[in-house]
């Protein structure tokens, strides 16, 4: 919580979780005042839900963007999204420690079932660049060389397949309205 606090404090405003009651707190503290409302929090790939009510329950305990793992099927995208509005990070290129899926031809499709969805680039068989330090400058800087070409080949691969519409303006980051857990439901009764 300190490092969360810490970190507000020094201006960020996106914070990437991968607790369940770190989440929970998070969010009462976004909910009371005590950091700022367009603070965002970010559920972690190393979460991963797989199915519809997970999904869902980690919307409600204050998530506002949840990564969910590359290997599932464009149809479970489908049914995550008729559950809960919260926006999908989706590896279209996971990192090896997450799978290594490449899901580049999919991307049309995962926009049209998933949206809102951000498209992320993990570069399967490269290097690990994390804990990053000084070390590893040149690998980390070539690294984001190569994401950014490899959206621009998806950006033009949707363009391509006319599904290149609608995407949000550069700079949104609120996702807008999403479910919460009342606050009544958020403490036991003593």
């Amino acid at each position: 919580m300190e490092d969360a606090l810490r970190a507000v404090s020094l201006g960020v405003k996106c914070l990437l979780v991968a607790d369940e009651g770190v989440l929970w707190l998070l969010n009462r503290l976004r909910a009371s005042g005590e950091l700022p409302a367009d603070t965002t929090f970010k559920l972690s790939a190393l979460v991963g839900p797989v199915n519809p009510a997970s999904f869902a329950v980690y919307e409600q305990l204050g998530a506002d963007s949840i990564n969910i793992p590359s290997d599932l099927t464009l149809e479970h995208l489908t049914e995550i999204r008729r559950v809960s509005r919260a926006p999908m990070d989706f590896y279209v290129e996971a990192p090896d420690d997450l799978g290594g899926y490449v899901r580049i031809y999919d991307a049309a499709e995962l926009i049209r079932r998933g949206a809102p969805i951000y498209l992320k680039f993990g570069l399967s068989k490269s290097p690990g660049i994390y804990p990053y330090g000084a070390q590893l400058r040149d690998v980390a800087l070539g690294s984001a060389r190569e994401r950014v070409r490899r959206g621009r080949l998806v950006l033009d691969l949707l363009t391509r397949l006319g599904a290149n519409g609608g995407m949000s303006p550069l700079g949104s980051r609120l996702p807008g309205p999403l479910r919460r857990f009342t606050a009544d439901a958020d403490l036991p009764s003593s």
